[in-house]
């Protein structure tokens, strides 16, 4: 099951892409999902390979890797422990330059289980998701416009 949607924002790609990947309060100032997140092994800044502990607001949490880390284009996610229902659980980012500034595109693709409750567990799922996604992408939208959060994403523009 795949759920996507996008936003036009007024910054360029590398903007757009520095805000997605903003950590701590940064992040917590624009993206409704997050009640907390860190990352794992050490590590200090995302990236391919890198781990994250994600606890949602409803207090669901999982563990996941980027699977794909391309400054200022895309970024990709993939759920490697969490909730019981998910099967597989992957996301990701993309952006295109637009006339106005950036599409930002945000994906998720998942199957659930038991497989016997999968074909209605994977509809409800779908759209839970993406009410998730048009809430997540409003939120980045006005992440995308807050001093605060320009700021901090100017600092930390990712390698490329």
């Amino acid at each position: 099951m795949k759920v996507e949607s996008s936003v036009v924002v007024g910054v360029d790609p590398a903007t757009a892409f520095a805000v997605s990947q903003t950590t701590g309060e940064t992040r917590l100032r624009w993206d409704p999902f997050i009640d907390r997140q860190h990352f794992l092994d050490g590590a200090t800044r995302p990236g391919k390979g890198v781990r994250t502990f994600t606890r949602h607001r409803w207090g669901l949490s999982m563990i996941s890797e980027y699977v794909s880390w391309n400054p200022p284009t895309n970024v990709g996610m993939r759920m490697v422990r969490g909730p019981w229902f998910f099967a597989t659980l992957a996301g990701g980012w993309r952006f295109t330059g637009v006339p106005d500034g950036t599409r930002a595109t945000w994906k998720y693709s998942f199957a659930c289980r038991p497989g016997w409750l999968a074909p209605l567990a994977e509809r409800i799922g779908g759209a839970l998701l993406g009410r998730e996604i048009e809430a997540r992408l409003a939120g980045f939208a006005r992440g995308c416009t807050d001093p605060v959060v320009l700021a901090a994403a100017s600092g930390s523009r990712p390698a490329q």
